[in-house]
């Protein structure tokens, strides 16, 4: 991938300076205001009847147990539900409404995706996001998985079932799109644990991994730069292509979030550099010796003193200024700016330019990743966090994600997660706004909300109200994702994470 991040045109956020510098059915629920003997559609959920999901469910249990009458019926109920889905959202706001979804080893016995399926479509979402690679897992069959990360199913006898493969064909049986979601610079656990992966790993100026700086043990991030763990991966996005989701969904895009002080980078040692592919992508940035040697010093130490740009002057006094990828040096004559006058220039600089290094890094490294579903036309889309590229004082949010420099042909999934109280959802409404009031024009935007329909949950408003304070200051808004199938089904979520195979 390109590593020049040179022609920065448009306007962005917080580094907006930085880069300047650089580079309708009787089976659904009836409307409250128009009940008829036949229900009508409730226009912003289009969910089944309490109804006709028992006819459905009695359908499947029978059918699982091979009664053929049944599995009849039942085939046909799902293609009449899948309709039925199709023609509400159609006419409905919003025209997408997906959920995220994680399967489990239990989920390998007969029936259990179809049970969760057919849920998905009864609460009127018709798109899924699988997860198809988390922590450190990929949901590959274990006898046919290419790729360094262990399967998520491994238990005796069910070595060839292919979850992931099975969850598209049983979602889009029922009409729905599925989309594989997979974490992306967060690599897992289990992959800093190979030997020869360990100059994969990002590493910050403190010698530390993400398993020093973040809560949850299990998240090693990468060096987005490194050859290895981009082969790494997309060896594995090869596998997840050739299952043909209906779109690819990248999670993790950013770098390790820091809890404290440490949530905001503000010194060299705070960014995730000190690994050698990434140093030596950072030093060919280099245009002339002088500009080089400086790069060097400021990456070792931090910081560039009066002395050291003199002694650069002297090492190579046939080069006017230090020169890298983006610098305009200033056209005064260069007989009245002496070292002193120059280091707090150049210091501001190297900083921004060790910034957007970091930060050039993760887009190359979704570019990369999106790059296969280009290939075999299947959407991509990118996850983030709205406040995830932020300046905070004269540092940067730890994440580093900068997300206002996605591709626009990648689909925009921003984490509207804000907490401002049960009954509330204006600053959810507001981190939306901020990532419309970016993107460009025809940028396909989707927020994900977190919550739970008909009441509030980790504080969050319903997923009701957060709809309604969607649609009302965003009506272009096509589509929404709800996290997660966990929160809408907690106690079979956890049933299916702790049951005991036979």
């Amino acid at each position: 991938m390109s590593n020049c991040f040179l022609n920065v045109t448009r306007p962005i956020l917080f580094w907006r300076s930085l880069f300047a510098i650089l580079f309708s059915s009787s089976l659904l629920l009836p409307n409250l205001g128009n009940q008829t003997a036949r229900a009508q559609v409730v226009l912003q959920s289009c969910q089944l009847s309490p109804k006709a999901i028992q006819e459905k469910e009695k359908l499947r249990l029978s059918a699982l147990k091979g009664n053929r009458d049944s599995q009849n019926s039942y085939q046909k109920l799902l293609k009449q539900h899948a309709q039925e889905l199709q023609n509400c959202r159609s006419r409905n706001w919003p025209q997408t409404q997906a959920i995220w979804l994680r399967l489990y080893p239990c989920d390998t016995q007969p029936g259990a995706i179809d049970q969760i399926m057919d849920r998905i479509v009864s609460r009127g979402y018709n798109q899924v996001y699988l997860e198809a690679f988390y922590d450190g897992q990929v949901l590959l069959p274990a006898a046919a998985n290419p790729t360094v990360w262990p399967a998520v199913v491994r238990t005796p006898g069910t070595e060839k079932v292919d979850l992931l493969a099975a969850g598209i064909k049983k979602g889009q049986e029922r009409g729905l799109k599925v989309y594989a979601w997979m974490f992306t610079v967060n690599f897992g656990y289990t992959y800093g644990q190979i030997p020869s992966r360990q100059e994969a790993i990002a590493r910050n100026g403190k010698g530390q991994t993400s398993l020093a700086v973040v809560d949850n043990a299990s998240q090693v991030f990468i060096d987005p730069y490194n050859t290895q763990a981009k082969t790494d991966y997309y060896r594995m996005v090869q596998e997840v292509v050739r299952r043909r989701p209906d779109g690819l969904l990248f999670d993790y895009v950013r770098y390790p979030r820091q809890a404290g002080s440490d949530s905001i980078a503000t010194k060299v040692s705070d960014l995730w550099l000190f690994t050698p592919a990434t140093q030596e992508a950072f030093f060919r940035r280099a245009f002339n010796s002088k500009g080089l040697e400086l790069m060097r010093r400021f990456l070792s130490k931090g910081y560039v003193t009066t002395g050291d740009i003199n002694q650069v002057d002297k090492l190579y006094p046939q080069e006017s200024e230090p020169l890298w990828q983006g610098r305009n040096p200033p056209t005064a004559d260069k007989s009245l700016l002496s070292p002193t006058n120059r280091q707090q220039l150049l210091q501001s600089e190297l900083w921004q330019l060790a910034v957007a290094h970091a930060m050039q890094g993760i887009l190359d490294f979704v570019a990369l990743a999106s790059s296969l579903g280009q290939q075999q036309r299947i959407p991509s889309g990118a996850v983030f966090f709205p406040d995830g590229n932020q300046a905070v004082g004269k540092g940067y949010d730890s994440r580093l994600q900068p997300w206002d420099r996605f591709s626009p042909s990648l689909e925009w999934h921003p984490m509207a997660y804000a907490n401002c109280g049960n009954a509330n959802a204006s600053c959810i409404a507001e981190q939306v706004q901020r990532v419309l009031s970016v993107a460009q024009p025809g940028t396909q935007i989707i927020p994900a909300l977190a919550g739970k329909w008909g009441e509030s949950i980790s504080n969050r408003p319903s997923l009701e109200a957060q709809m309604a304070a969607l649609r009302q200051f965003a009506p272009q808004i096509k589509g929404v994702s709800h996290f997660a199938y966990s929160w809408q089904y907690p106690e079979q979520d956890s049933d299916r994470k702790f049951c005991r195979l036979p």
